[in-house]
């Protein structure tokens, strides 16, 4: 109680989520306006090229690409507004040949399209020559397709599962380090100011050590409970995410994983703290604990970029010390089977209980110890 009052009203806490609102909230705006224009390429045609407004429109849409044809009269105002980014490209010439003004490059989609119509404009031409009648060949050739016949049924929102689950990934990385970090500051400070001295007789060293981990873990808790809904329902709103519901289950499974991975690593950084009797000296304490939860952090999210079903992904993930960070992106994916998500949870409490002990243990015998650092076999021995 006394972690959650303190905490929860200091200015840094309530500052900090807001400040973290603030930017992921003007993050997402700025995805939603990239979003619904980066697919869409503006066309001015000039000059003879207005006539195949409608077949570049069709052309575009058979190769999935969204385009705004607007009329242009003057062909330097055109340029102009090339330059300016106000067009992607001018097009001028006739339908038979084709020139496009771009400020760098030409989108290799677009030009597609407009291959596309160059061709059949001169194919047409050529066959009234040859006395053939156009249409038809070409309404023949349009029909002509490749027949596909896939194994598996492909997943549409692939690229969406990967970003909730990346950014699971992130949010419990950044909550785990955080606030695991607190709680071995939080020892330090009591061991500097001697306040341990007193709370100790009164309760015991384990029920000490566990009160200060579930009451800074509680205030972890809110405030990831905070970012996650918020973040939720803002992304929802923009239009950034449709997958809703994928996002609701990986924030409840996020949550599980939160809880096994702070208590894994809060009671070893709570055990490293009580090594040490200042601040300047933590860090020695801290950094291999840190280190590995950077390890598993950069490991899991190349692993989830490359393929989060292949098989270094799926033993990584059971992994114990890693798992807190990569199952809940390989959930949130849908690639992790109910046995492996349910034997890595199993692993990861005997491994929460197994380091529960020996931090118990090590702050025991270390957290009433002033002075130098003490050696963690001595506090292990004692």
């Amino acid at each position: 109680m006394r972690e959650l009052n303190t905490r929860l009203r200091t200015k840094s806490f309530v500052l900090g989520t807001a400040v973290i609102l603030v930017v992921l909230a003007g993050y997402l705006l700025l995805q939603a306006s990239l979003f619904s224009g980066m697919d869409t390429k503006r066309v001015g045609l000039a000059g003879q090229a207005a006539s195949i407004a409608q077949p570049l429109r069709e052309q575009a849409d058979a190769f999935g690409l969204d385009v705004e044809t607007t009329t242009v009269a003057d062909p330097a105002a055109g340029r102009e507004q090339v330059a300016e980014g106000e067009l992607d490209a001018l097009v001028t010439g006739s339908a038979a040949d084709l020139t496009v003004v771009v400020d760098k490059s030409l989108d290799d989609q677009l030009r597609a399209a407009l291959g596309g119509i160059a061709r059949n404009e001169v194919l047409s031409a050529k066959l009234v020559e040859a006395g053939v009648n156009p249409d038809q060949v070409l309404a023949d050739v349009a029909a002509t397709q490749v027949r596909v016949i896939p194994l598996e049924q492909e997943d549409d929102t692939n690229g969406q599962r990967l970003v909730i689950g990346l950014i699971m990934v992130f949010l419990l990385y950044m909550s785990i380090v955080t606030y695991g970090s607190l709680v071995a500051q939080g020892v330090v400070e009591e061991k500097a100011s001697r306040v341990v001295e007193i709370l100790l007789s009164t309760v015991r060293p384990w029920h000490l050590m566990l009160g200060k981990v579930l009451g800074v873990g509680l205030v972890g808790l809110t405030q990831l409970l905070i970012l996650a809904g918020a973040g939720l329902v803002m992304a929802t709103a923009t239009g950034v995410l449709t997958l809703s519901g994928v996002a609701v289950g990986t924030i409840l499974w996020g949550l599980v994983w939160y809880l096994l991975g702070y208590f894994l690593y809060a009671t070893v950084y709570a055990g490293a703290g009580s090594l040490v009797s200042r601040q300047e000296d933590a860090q020695s304490v801290l950094t291999p604990v840190s280190m590995v939860l950077i390890i598993g952090f950069v490991v899991g999210l190349n692993l989830l970029i490359q393929d989060p079903d292949s098989t270094a992904s799926e033993v990584v993930s059971m992994i114990p010390l890693l798992s807190p960070v990569l199952m809940p992106g390989r959930i949130a994916t849908g690639v992790a089977p109910l046995w492996q998500i349910g034997l890595s949870i199993v692993l990861t409490l005997l491994t929460v209980a197994l380091f529960t002990w020996l931090a118990g243990r090590v702050y025991r015998n270390a957290v009433l110890h002033t002075g130098a650092r003490m050696k963690l076999r001595d506090a292990l021995k004692g």
